[in-house]
């Protein structure tokens, strides 16, 4: 039978004529009112064409961050200033995308990968069967990763390569510098917010996830006990009680709608 004390759930992505992604009602609700008292920042290392699939209750905001820092879209388009800027930098301190792809097909096994994706041209993931994933292999990937510039991060059946100059901070940081923001509060789930946590002045990381499976914590870092779609409501009430104190903070990394990756 339904649960009663079950949230009511609102869309906010259809995929292949499929619905996706979710929030609850209340965090629908609450979305607007975040929106009012602060710049709201999505971000997120979907890329751009994923990101633009996700129709939240408010105005496109007037910057979001795709691609794991990637893409800086200003009123929703990608400005190419902090693309050339990212370009450079990974130019510059990590290894090239075609040697991290070389080296996922050598060790990457057809009975448990499901899919092999490049995401902008700046990073690469792999869609597999979770269950067969050998023990250590995500770990020995991350060894080989680190030595070359970059970082892994395994998010349900997502495993992803990312260069470690490719961050949600930097591009937080850029928001930041143009809007004139004095506060910065973020939330996040996997190790690849990890460094926008850092970065911020303060931070909420949801029950669920890879840095609440590794315990992950930081002086000035909330652990909370919600999961899922509980989490995000409850992270978008905390953003909105902090950012009253401090109007037009930005606020990068807000809670995914369930089911995102």
């Amino acid at each position: 039978m339904p649960d009663a004390r079950a949230p009511r759930l609102l869309c906010v992505e259809v995929y292949q004529g499929k619905p996706l992604s979710y929030v609850t009602e209340e965090a629908a609700r609450l979305l607007p009112e975040l929106a009012a008292a602060a710049l709201f920042v999505p971000t997120t290392t979907r890329t751009r064409e994923q990101y633009h699939r996700i129709r939240l209750p408010v105005p496109t905001p007037r910057f979001a961050i795709c691609a794991n820092g990637g893409h800086l879209l200003v009123d929703g388009v990608s400005d190419p200033d902090w693309q050339r800027q990212v370009a450079g930098r990974l130019a510059d301190e990590c290894a090239p995308l075609a040697e991290v792809r070389a080296h996922l097909a050598r060790t990457a096994d057809p009975a448990w990968l499901l899919k092999d994706r490049v995401a902008e041209d700046l990073f690469a993931y792999l869609v597999v069967e979770r269950a067969l994933l050998p023990d250590g292999w995500v770990k020995d990937l991350a060894a080989w990763a680190v030595e070359r510039g970059w970082t892994v991060s395994l998010q349900g059946r997502k495993v992803y390569v990312v260069p470690a100059p490719l961050t949600k901070s930097a591009a937080v940081r850029e928001v930041a510098r143009r809007s004139g923001a004095r506060l910065t509060l973020a939330a996040g789930d996997s190790l690849l917010d990890a460094d926008l946590l850092l970065a911020a002045d303060r931070g909420w990381r949801p029950g669920h996830g890879e840095l609440a499976d590794e315990g992950w914590r930081a002086p000035h870092v909330t652990a909370l006990e919600e999961t899922g779609v509980a989490a995000g409501e409850e992270i978008l009430r905390r953003f909105t009680a902090a950012s009253a104190a401090s109007p037009r903070a930005p606020i990068p990394g807000g809670p995914s709608p369930s089911g995102s990756s």
